[in-house]
């Protein structure tokens, strides 16, 4: 690789004056600023990244660890990280912790060790079991400032986004009481999860406020199948009229099995579920979906990060949590 030195040992100048032609310095002629961009494009030059990060003590990335790559809310929003931090002239470096505690903090160890300037990140489902933080409280502690998005540390100092996850199931629960729904179901995933347990809480609270009703619920667990349990439970309470799904596969499978058993949706059952517009395609009526804005979590988390990074005046100022709101999308499976 070419590099300063021996540019500036060509054109017979200093090494600072190269520097400062490159990056079209005042204090350079314009003829002097041509010649040195015209020999440095003739040998291809490229400036070392390493060493400007090291000489500005800034890499100008963003490490983002997300915990499943298929997930396609989690793709969503890596993709409006990325844009926004591409607009303020960042790039991102990604990990995967695949839902591991130890992957998470590995990827943590890697990437602050001089490869990015601070880190957005969706806990992982084994850290939010455990209950582990101080990984996220060490990373901060070296100085490389944290968001988390959508799965959140409470106890971890730093700036949030997240959506109104409690009052999205609650509002939902509403919808369909409106309709005058009497036996409404709540099936989840991802129960051990802070967002899904918010959501239960949603749930519960507009059920028990009806006072007619009480909370029917069906919590999946990983090693379970999915169809079986929600076929089993829909057999068991025959009169379930409603189901919300706080995770994006329950709801489509209810609305399948609700129809192999020869309920018409949504004349005998509605069914409203957290999902994307892309995932409510895979079934018949489409799904009424809880849209998350997956793209704008992942803009506003980047934009955070990236007004910390450029604080210009160094005082530290509070963090603050940014809540997006979720949207109701009505499709084909309420009425």
């Amino acid at each position: 690789m070419v590099t300063l030195k021996q540019l500036a040992k060509e054109l017979n100048v200093s090494i600072s004056t190269v520097s400062k032609a490159l990056n079209n310095s005042e204090e350079i002629g314009k003829e002097t600023i041509k010649r040195v961009k015209e020999l440095a494009e003739l040998y291809n030059y490229k400036p070392n990244k390493v060493a400007l990060s090291l000489k500005q003590n800034r890499t100008n990335t963003i490490g983002v660890i997300i915990p499943d790559i298929l997930n396609h809310f989690l793709s969503k929003v890596l993709f409006g990280i990325e844009r926004e931090a591409s607009l303020h002239g960042y790039n991102i470096m990604t990990c995967i912790s695949n839902e591991s505690l130890e992957k998470e903090k590995e990827s943590l160890q890697l990437l602050a060790n001089g490869s990015v300037d601070g880190f957005i990140l969706c806990v992982s489902e084994e850290t939010q079991i455990k209950n582990e933080i101080e990984h996220f409280k060490q990373t901060i502690k070296q100085g490389l400032p944290i968001v988390m998005f959508d799965r959140v540390a409470h106890d971890v100092l730093c700036d949030k986004v997240i959506v109104d996850d409690f009052d999205a199931t609650y509002r939902a629960t509403k919808n369909l009481l409106d309709e005058n729904r009497k036996q409404i179901a709540f099936m989840s995933n991802i129960d051990d999860l802070s967002v899904g347990k918010l959501r239960e809480r949603g749930y519960n609270k507009a059920i028990l406020e009806s006072q007619d009703y009480k909370p029917l619920v069906l919590n999946i667990k990983k090693e379970d199948n999915a169809q079986d349990k929600i076929i089993a439970f829909m057999k068991k309470h025959k009169n379930i009229d409603a189901v919300i799904s706080a995770d994006s596969a329950s709801g489509v499978i209810a609305i399948n099995v609700a129809t192999s058993l020869g309920l018409k949706v949504p004349k005998d059952i509605s069914v409203i579920g957290f999902s994307s517009q892309s995932v409510s395609n895979h079934s018949i009526p489409r799904l009424t979906t809880i849209r998350q804005h997956a793209k704008e979590i992942g803009a506003n988390a980047a934009q955070m990060l990236i007004k910390r990074l450029q604080n210009i005046t160094g005082e530290p100022y509070d963090f603050k949590t940014k809540i997006v709101k979720t949207s109701l999308v009505k499709n084909g499976s309420t009425l």
